[in-house]
């Protein structure tokens, strides 16, 4: 009867173990929102070009994380995160940003793969209707709608980028948030906003230096509300220099 009673502790005492030690990784492994001056939550996402991208793997370098809307509509693509993809290579083709900064370029999309792949492919058309938007063929038959569209395409698109069919170029990890597991823990995915009801992430930017410490974070009020690339840049040339 004895040994009977040290078996069953033993096997509780084991449980409670187990039990201790998944809750322990659980706690670790839990997304809260970032808090700027604060340590970054840590976390680890498939990248879509391959392999998994941890981000406290990066340190040493700075983390320019940008999470896209993604959808506007069912089935209908933000232009605007096109756009700003496109901005954002030409930027790196041109200054090599994330040499003269020291920095990574994340991408999270909180969808699965191949909705994200939807989403590539979709470029070129994307870049193709704000072009347009920017020049319609007879801009004196618009009507109200149109102009309003066509004057909102020439202030917010000044640049013209096309990428070809097939040929959409990935230069920076695309991380696959598909369980959602990132942007919700953070608090940015949402199934309504900006006046539309569809799975998406309000868009946001966050800076992290090369420290692991959060020192930038913009969360849009509105599609439209984001910051510019030569803000954020400027940003992490100020954090450089900081350090």
């Amino acid at each position: 009867m004895k040994k009977r009673i040290e078996v069953t502790s033993f096997s509780i005492a084991l449980i409670s173990l187990v039990l201790f030690s998944w809750l322990a990784f659980s706690q670790e492994s839990e997304i809260r929102p970032a808090t700027v001056g604060q340590p970054m939550p840590d976390f680890s996402l498939p990248s879509y070009q391959g392999g998994e991208v941890t981000l406290s793997s990066l340190k040493g370098r700075n983390v320019l994380l940008i999470f896209p809307r993604g959808f506007a509509r069912e089935a209908r693509w933000c232009h605007i995160d096109n756009y700003r993809y496109a901005e954002l290579m030409d930027l790196e083709k041109m200054g090599q940003i994330r040499k003269k900064h020291n920095a990574e370029i994340l991408y999270v999309f909180p969808y699965a793969r191949e909705v994200i792949k939807e989403w590539i492919e979709r470029n070129p058309e994307q870049l193709e209707h704000i072009e347009d938007w920017k020049n319609p063929d007879d801009p004196e038959k618009l009507d109200e709608r149109g102009k309003r569209r066509m004057e909102f395409a020439n202030r917010a698109f000044p640049k013209n980028f096309a990428f070809k069919k097939g040929e959409v170029p990935t230069p920076f990890p695309i991380l696959i948030d598909g369980e959602r597991h990132v942007s919700d823990g953070l608090g940015i995915f949402a199934t309504e906003w900006s006046g539309s009801k569809v799975d998406q992430c309000i868009s946001s930017v966050f800076i992290v230096d090369k420290k692991g410490i959060l020192q930038f974070k913009y969360i849009g009020q509105n599609t439209r509300d984001r910051p510019s690339f030569d803000y954020l840049l400027k940003t992490l040339e100020r954090i450089n220099k900081g350090d």
